[in-house]
């Protein structure tokens, strides 16, 4: 089942992120969307909850205030939302992290002599552009890292850490220091960070995918698992070719 409710008091994709991350901590909580323009939370349930437990869970950040809306009944079960870009078509919801991919592709063909070259050009703009959108708020990215990193979800502290590796890497592909060490540390960043972006799209659970940052509102997807996928797999080659 699936209801929306009224929350009032977010003012800032740091505060969606929060909401986001509180409701989702409740038990029986399946998924939760965030419509911060509309001020409205929907949320998938296993089983119906008290509209009290979910206020309680809200109740240590008093700005936020959650309500039911008038006229929506929440005893009967509801036909299942999709997240709230659903609406979108797969291109436009998917539009910025591909227009990413595509400036990073063209800059790698133009800048590389050979496969090998080209991989690790790729590599260094691919993890500089993506920890720049997660710098831009990382308090914010760190809430939403921890609805579904397993490392982030238990160490918070992981969430403010994770944008500075990944601009580490991106240095070090630049640079072109200890390509064994820098392949090596891609390949273990990449491979803990997909185990819960599988996690969650197996799940079916309507999360945001923080993969840049707050500044853009992407549903979780394949695409995420396209994503890191790629890095752990040209990472691995490189480890193999300097073997």
């Amino acid at each position: 089942m699936t209801h929306t409710y009224k929350v009032t008091g977010m003012t800032c994709t740091g505060c969606q992120a929060k909401v986001h991350s509180l409701l989702s901590a409740v038990p029986a909580v399946k998924n939760v969307s965030i419509d911060l323009q509309q001020g409205e939370a929907t949320i998938g349930m296993d089983r119906h909850i008290d509209t009290r437990d979910l206020q309680a869970a809200l109740k240590d950040h008093p700005k936020y205030q959650l309500t039911e809306i008038h006229g929506q009944s929440h005893g009967v079960a509801a036909k299942a939302l999709e997240p709230e870009d659903a609406a979108k078509s797969w291109l436009s919801t998917y539009k910025p992290i591909l227009l990413v991919f595509a400036y990073l592709l063209v800059i790698t063909v133009l800048t590389s002599r050979d496969t090998m070259q080209g991989m690790q050009h790729f590599m260094a703009a691919f993890f500089l552009t993506f920890s720049f959108f997660k710098m831009l708020d990382i308090p914010a990215f760190a809430d939403s890292y921890s609805t579904y990193d397993i490392l982030a979800a238990r160490w918070r502290a992981w969430g403010f850490i994770y944008p500075f590796a990944e601009a580490a890497l991106g240095i070090g592909y630049l640079a072109g220091f200890n390509p064994m060490v820098t392949n090596s540390a891609a390949f273990l960043l990449m491979s803990l960070s997909i185990v819960g972006v599988l996690r969650s799209v197996l799940q079916r659970r309507a999360i945001r995918c923080a993969c840049l940052g707050t500044v853009f509102n992407l549903p979780m997807s394949t695409i995420t698992i396209i994503e890191d996928g790629l890095m752990i797999v040209m990472s691995a080659i490189a480890i193999i070719t300097a073997l």
